[in-house]
């Protein structure tokens, strides 16, 4: 199924946050240029609470609109619950699909191959075949690694393991997992789940606290393996200078934590700092920079309240030892899969974070400055669909999405 449809946004919205904007803008440390001109936020909505923010700029920011012409493509449909998205070297994507398997699709949106062989997953709910990620010596291993929900005991758990990706077998060879986030919980939701390797070729892992309440209160212990970031080699051992490597009844694994459930992991093209998205509550929902031993705060502070209504522990937003997002939304972005702009194609675009927003049915991007968000744009928002990842590749930005569609948005 193929079909295409135009954006094009008038020259007149030069009054914007753009690279090609008038003299007056001023250039940040990142690349990204800045107008000095303000839109009313795009969130028109009442929030869900009266919570105030810790610091100007941390919710509801100014609007920008993008200058560059664009397209954006709707490339393939009918895929069966796609949950991520990642090019290959050659520009090929491949996608990961709940029930259990993969696709590699052309970059016109073909599907090439079907992937099978990987360990059984647990699908209810939130669960099944979730991540992937490839080896950073991927064009001679032809190694990948996979997150899923595995059945365990009683309940199940978030597992990641790693396989040779066989195109010709049109199967993985030699799966293995290497690495579990325990304890197993008998629930469905919040199994968090992206992935990336960084720089020194460990890998980065995100996991949920498994929404029940008795794994949310986990995400403050050390000892368990619930809502937290972890830092793993490429065997699922604790990757070296890890902060919790020599505590006791701490998890060595462990790279930060006080996470609900992180959907989003990138790290930034010119800091190189891990930056995370996750689901709040009812509101509440955040962007953060993950840095090493630092807790995030769930449950104890956050800006977002129970579905019920009801108050969450003591209502605070803000403690000592406690780190602030950079960004939260209140009504909720339902913040997935997310990617910084790493080219210069769409020239606004530089180092600009893109997020793919679930309820919200939206792309966001966020416009960065000195780690700070300046600027927000509603993608795609007429396209009614939940998007549950965004990939970047040579210029071109590619979405999945729960409806089972491919989005291909590039420069027109």
């Amino acid at each position: 199924m193929r079909g295409k449809k135009f954006f094009h946004l008038s020259a007149i919205l030069v009054l914007v946050f753009s690279s090609g904007c008038a003299n007056n803008n001023a250039s940040s440390t990142n690349g990204t240029r800045v107008d000095s001109t303000k839109l009313p936020p795009v969130e028109t909505k009442k929030a869900n609470t009266d919570y105030k923010p810790a610091f100007n700029g941390q919710t509801r920011i100014t609007a920008v609109k993008t200058v560059t012409p664009y397209n954006a493509e709707k490339i393939a449909g009918n895929l069966k619950n796609p949950w991520a998205v990642i090019p290959l070297p050659d520009g090929r994507l491949l996608i990961t699909l709940k029930a259990g398997s993969m696709q590699i699709h052309d970059a016109g949106g073909a599907l090439v191959k079907t992937i099978t062989g990987f360990p059984a997953v647990d699908s209810r709910g939130q669960g099944g075949l979730l991540d992937v990620t490839l080896d950073p010596g991927f064009p001679e291993n032809k190694t990948i690694y996979w997150s899923y929900s595995e059945k365990n005991g009683n309940g199940n758990l978030m597992a990641v393991a790693k396989g040779n990706l066989n195109e010709a077998g049109s199967k993985i060879d030699n799966p293995r997992v290497i690495f579990r986030a325990t304890p197993a919980l008998n629930s469905t939701l919040h199994f968090g789940s992206r992935m990336l390797f960084d720089k020194d070729g460990n890998l980065f892992v995100s996991t949920g606290e498994r929404s029940e309440l008795e794994g949310r209160v986990q995400a403050q212990w050390l000892y368990s393996g619930l809502g937290k970031i972890f830092k793993i080699t490429k065997e699922g051992k604790p990757a070296p200078g890890n902060p919790f490597l020599n505590q006791k009844d701490a998890m060595p694994e462990i790279y930060a934590y006080g996470i609900r459930n992180a959907q989003g992991l990138d790290i930034h093209p010119v800091t190189g700092e891990l930056w995370e998205t996750e689901f709040g509550p009812r509101g509440g929902d955040e962007v953060n920079i993950i840095k090493a031993g630092k807790n995030y705060g769930w449950p104890v502070i956050t800006y977002g309240i129970e579905y019920g209504g009801g108050v969450i522990g003591d209502a605070i937003q803000q403690k000592a030892g406690m780190e602030q997002p950079i960004y939260y939304w209140d009504p909720v972005l339902s913040p997935s899969g997310m990617v910084f702009y790493k080219g210069k194609l769409i020239p606004e675009w530089e180092n600009n974070l893109f997020i793919g927003g679930l309820s919200s049915t939206h792309i966001a991007r966020l416009v960065i400055v000195n780690n700070k968000v300046v600027g927000e744009e509603r993608l795609l928002a007429d396209k009614n669909e939940r998007f549950r990842d965004v990939a970047f590749h040579n210029g071109l930005l590619y979405a999945v999405t729960d409806g089972g569609n491919l989005w291909r948005i590039s420069k027109r």
